[in-house]
């Protein structure tokens, strides 16, 4: 996909629309769209045209004032829209089609970011929408993300698992929701569950590259941001909602979710509420037990929108209860149960200046509340946190300046209270961070360019300072670092691009890793901080290649990390006598990680699609070369898939190798092939329109190993396995 932005600083000054029109589900251009629009003053100044091969348009020298649009095109839904062009300038927008036998959430439009081709590579790689989404929907976000490209699986059961990307993990990995950086300890252990359910979810994508500094200073990890719109940003005019069930055999699980977006004049109110629960898992060696989980999910929102301007509050209450088998050296003989909860209150708004300069200004603030008890076999608390967390940002955004295309400037800020109880004795903390950052795009003539810079000021202070801990001086820490990050795309020919990335990733060690001091009962571990631990900082290097043509896709990617304070917790093989639980100390290494990624999608057929995708990641102490711990062995799946309008029928193999380069107490673990399948089927009945989907996973019932699993050691991972999945997407005129 190419999208035509050369000239805009000629045309900024004048009044007009620009846009694009891309496929809701595929995420494709949609080429021959046709457009209508008219001033709401004037009807009979009507103008029209259709989208160019890459989807785009240009209604150039509007006269500035209300208008509204209509877009067509066979075999989609017409979309039907009011937009406000403001005078002295362009607006930007991407508009999403959907296809008439398949819904997605209400058309996306924005006017405050335009689609760049430096995102292409990563939104055909790691997005998930629509019917992919539906097929790859799993137990938990990890769970569906974890055959993408470069994605791994870190677990410690079913329940608590979380993305790793290009082996790295924990707070390296950022987790938002709707771009609100969501509260829990997932990050800091892999017995803590992250706390999002992904079946309400209507996109789930993976950010790398500059735009990750304006929310984290980590580029060498990436962005997991899940999309639902508590807080709608765009308006439609009819009710719109979803209701939906999704079962699966491996654990016999079920869940039930149901949601609906009600327009009231200005005001779009939404709301979404699920519940799952899942028992003991089944493996081909028998019963995983005490790894069931049963949650909740509810969410409700409202925004009052005018224009391209907007203002809205939400709240998100999740409550998740499951437990971590035991039975391996080391842990409970019956494993422990958790339960947690997180009530997140947002507030998001948008300013359109219509500036010469200026497109808008936002701000968004948070306040979440996250707690989390780990229970014994007795009943009793072995381990309790809490959280209570204020994150933000303002930004604004601006439209083209001299060779700048757009670009936005911003601050970020967070304050968190930590606290804990039972039997962990982690120092009760706080911590503070401010980060200003300044991210911009810009063309020159083949060649796109992307850059970024972030500085980041934390201070993390203790409830107590102690200079006679047995750890070390447990006193307060600030840290001052910067990030940067910039990415060229040349375009070889119309359909051929490489780029190259060079980033500047910096990280600063959490609470737990400088204070930890006690045993961690879920975790079944003895953890062992370091209150001297310096920032992690380091240099990254990415070299792509990508093609994207109607009938052939491919990308490959060629990465380099190389970490000079890489902050690591690492079995010691010493035991703690008083608890017989394994010692782990974190500690600040130098490391080196590389590897490479490749995926294709080819048509072999007009209904015949061949797709493949491989990833690998070497990951070393640069000093003495030996194995960094959990790094995930290269894997990758092949797949075909027939399509014949709204029947979709395929098969595919998800393999991975033998992982014998381990830390020292690290387990090895053997490749593995393993078959599975799907059929998905559309259809219409009236205005609602009904989505199936039946995916089977493991269907030769083989065993086999996640390499990042703690719990590898007791039973594989699932056995055959089939889930159904039923979406009603309902409108209501």
């Amino acid at each position: 996909m190419v999208l035509l932005l050369t000239g805009g600083s000629l045309l900024a000054q004048q009044a007009g629309l620009r846009g694009i029109v891309l496929d809701a589900e595929s995420g494709a251009s949609i080429e021959n769209a046709y457009l209508f629009i008219y001033p709401q003053s004037d009807p009979g100044a009507a103008r029209e045209q259709t989208t160019q091969e890459e989807g785009s348009f240009f209604f150039e020298k509007l006269k500035p004032g209300p208008y509204s649009l209509r877009i067509n095109r066979a075999g989609y839904h017409e979309q039907s829209m009011n937009v406000d062009v403001p005078a002295h300038e362009e607006r930007d927008m991407i508009i999403y089609l959907r296809e008439r036998n398949y819904r997605t959430e209400p058309v996306v439009v924005t006017g405050t970011h335009m689609h760049s081709r430096v995102e292409d590579p990563s939104e055909v790689a790691t997005v998930l929408r629509g019917k992919d989404l539906d097929r790859e929907l799993g137990l938990t976000l990890a769970a569906t993300l974890k055959n993408e490209t470069g994605i791994a699986m870190r677990a410690m059961g079913p329940a608590p698992a979380r993305p790793v990307i290009r082996g790295l993990g924990g707070d390296r990995v950022l987790i938002t929701e709707d771009g609100n950086k969501t509260t829990d300890l997932s990050a800091t252990s892999p017995d803590h569950a992250v706390t999002i359910e992904p079946f309400a979810a209507e996109r789930i994508e993976v950010l790398r590259g500059p735009r990750v500094l304006t929310q984290s200073p980590v580029t060498l990890g990436g962005v997991v941001n899940v999309i639902r719109h508590d807080i709608a940003m765009d308006r439609h005019e009819h009710v719109l909602g979803s209701v939906g069930v999704y079962g699966e055999s491996a654990n016999r699980g079920y869940l039930a979710s149901a949601h609906a977006s009600v327009p009231l004049a200005s005001f779009i109110l939404r709301g979404d509420v699920s519940r799952r629960e899942a028992g003991d898992l089944d493996t081909p060696e028998g019963r995983l037990h005490n790894s069931s989980a049963a949650s909740t999910d509810m969410g409700f929102g409202g925004s009052y929108i005018d224009g391209g301007s907007y203002g809205g509050a939400s709240y998100r209450g999740y409550d998740l209860a499951y437990g971590v088998p035991g039975g391996f050296v080391g842990a409970h003989p019956n494993g422990v149960d958790i339960e947690l909860e997180r009530r997140q209150i947002n507030a998001r708004a948008s300013y359109a200046v219509d500036g010469s300069f200026l497109h808008d200004v936002s701000v968004q603030a948070s306040r979440a509340y996250y707690r989390h008890k780990e229970f014994e076999a007795s009943g009793l608390i072995g381990s309790e946190f809490r959280i209570v967390n204020y994150p933000g940002r303002i930004w604004m955004t601006h439209h083209s300046v001299g060779p700048i295309d757009e670009g936005n400037i911003g601050l970020n800020y967070e304050y968190r209270d930590f606290s804990v109880g039972g039997f962990v004795f982690t120092s009760p903390s706080t911590s503070m961070n401010l980060a200003p950052y300044l991210f911009e795009r810009w063309t020159m003539g083949p060649v796109e360019m992307e850059a970024a810079v972030r500085y980041n000021y934390d201070r993390i202070t203790p409830l107590h300072d102690d200079p006679n801990a047995r750890i070390g001086h447990i006193r307060e820490r600030e840290f001052h670092t910067w990030s940067a990050s910039a990415t060229a795309l040349i375009d070889v020919t119309d359909i051929v691009h490489v780029g190259m990335n060079v980033s500047r990733s910096s990280r600063v060690p959490t609470i737990e890793e400088l204070f930890s001091e006690g045993p961690h009962l879920a975790a079944y571990s003895y953890e062992v901080g370091n209150p001297n631990l310096p920032e992690e900082h380091g240099i990254g290097t990415e070299l792509f290649l990508y093609h994207r043509w109607d009938a052939l896709y491919f990308n490959i990617n060629l990465f380099r990390n190389a970490l000079q304070s890489f902050i690591t917790p690492r079995n010691t093989g010493e035991i703690n006598y008083a608890t017989f639980l394994p010692v782990y100390a974190t500690s600040s290494v130098e490391a080196l990680l590389y590897g490479a990624e490749a995926q294709i999608g080819w048509h072999i057929l007009p209904e015949l699609q061949v797709d493949a995708s491989v990833s690998y990641t070497h990951g070393s102490f640069a000093e003495t070369g030996d194995p960094l711990p959990q790094i995930p062995p290269v894997k990758g799946r092949v797949g075909v898939t027939w399509k014949r309008e709204t029947l979709q029928l395929g098969m595919h193999s998800t393999f991975a190798g033998r992982q014998s380069r381990v830390d020292a107490f690290e387990e090895e673990t053997a490749g593995y092939a393993i078959l599975g399948g799907f059929a998905q089927y559309s259809f219409s009945t009236g205005a609602q329109v009904h989505n199936l989907s039946l995916s089977a996973e493991n269907v030769l019932d083989q065993v086999y190993r996640n390499h990042l699993s703690r719990v590898k050691a007791v039973l594989p991972e699932a056995g055959v396995n089939l889930r159904l999945t039923y979406k009603l997407h309902f409108e209501l005129h």
